[in-house]
């Protein structure tokens, strides 16, 4: 595969916006361009999990089913690389279609992966798990566009929200205010109607929902009632946006 032309990638939106992302995890694999199609009006990225059966003890999908998808969908494709040696992969999940990519700073080789990202176009971002202390990720913060706090211990779907995380998630949300970092904070696991809103209180802009978005009986209802909670509990998210051409270009 060749490398999508950068320019080709589709808008994540502003900085520090609210994002309603649903996870295709949880999604019917069976029927997944019919399932992308019912949430894209009430979404803002799709979520796309990547297990390789190693670093987490699952396995799920990878580049020719993304590229199947974006076929079907102009969604940005946020894909949360949850694997041992993602720096083999990036080429082909920009070539597929994938806008962003982010990887886990457990597996070390921060540094070059964010490198690789970069001259690939894609969106760089890093995850951390929820026993991951937030000094790992910080020295990495101006070099990201992404943050990714698990709430959850990555590998399956339906867990139940980590309320400790929102800790860490508040930690970031102080160091990128502080520094006006031009950086979106996302939360993935558990997050529903019900905690989404608490995330939010911490910090967070993105939100990553599988099961209780793909998980319902209409699923794009199910989007719009998390954005209508995040909103409906006085979080003013959208507020904190980095509007700044300058902030976007130095990285």
């Amino acid at each position: 595969m060749s490398a999508t032309d950068p320019s080709e990638r589709h808008d994540p939106g502003e900085f520090g916006e609210v994002r309603i992302a649903p996870s295709l995890l949880s999604a019917d694999f069976g029927m997944l361009a019919e399932q992308v199609g019912e949430v894209e009006a009430a979404s803002d990225w799709l979520h796309v999990d990547v297990m390789d059966g190693h670093f987490v003890p699952n396995v799920t999908i990878g580049p020719p089913v993304v590229a199947s998808l974006r076929r079907h969908s102009r969604l940005f494709f946020d894909c949360h690389l949850m694997m041992t040696d993602p720096g083999r992969y990036l080429k082909d999940f920009a070539a597929a279609g994938a806008d962003g990519c982010t990887v886990h700073v457990e597996i070390g080789g921060t540094d070059a992966l964010v490198a690789q990202m970069r001259e690939l176009g894609l969106r760089a971002g890093l995850a951390l798990n929820p026993d991951t202390p937030f000094e790992a990720v910080q020295p990495y913060l101006s070099d990201l566009d992404l943050l990714l706090c698990m709430t959850v211990f990555p590998g399956f779907g339906g867990q139940e929200f980590i309320a400790e995380v929102m800790d860490k998630v508040a930690q970031a949300r102080r160091v990128v205010d502080a520094g006006s970092l031009a950086l979106d904070i996302e939360v993935d696991g558990g997050i529903d109607a019900a905690t989404a809103p608490l995330a939010a209180s911490a910090g967070a802009n993105v939100f990553v929902a599988g099961s209780a978005v793909f998980g319902q009986e209409r699923p794009w209802e199910a989007a719009e009632g998390i954005r209508s909670a995040v909103q409906e509990a006085g979080t003013k998210v959208a507020d904190r946006s980095v509007r700044s051409d300058d902030s976007r270009l130095r990285k």
